[in-house]
């Protein structure tokens, strides 16, 4: 038996990791991340929750967000925070 998976759209495949950063962040950190915008090959985020203002924001963006999405999305260029 072979299975496949569905082929998503690039966007709803990004919009599904972002929910599950989300999650995750929001469980154990009390933060939040939410998919802004993404043309395919610029990601930008908006951190919230106790993310806002933390000294360690930095960190979550560029280890945990930017750093997974790069994992399935290698050819993504950059990630960034707006507000």
């Amino acid at each position: 038996m072979n299975l496949t998976m569905p082929d998503f759209p690039e966007n709803i495949r990004m919009q599904a990791l972002i929910s599950q950063l989300n999650a995750y962040i929001e469980i154990y950190h009390g933060g939040a991340v939410e998919l802004v915008s993404f043309d395919g090959k610029k990601v930008r985020v908006r951190l919230g929750g106790a993310c806002l203002g933390c000294p360690l924001s930095p960190n979550t963006l560029h280890g945990w967000v930017e750093g997974t999405i790069r994992q399935f999305f290698p050819d993504i260029e950059s990630v960034e925070a707006v507000e």
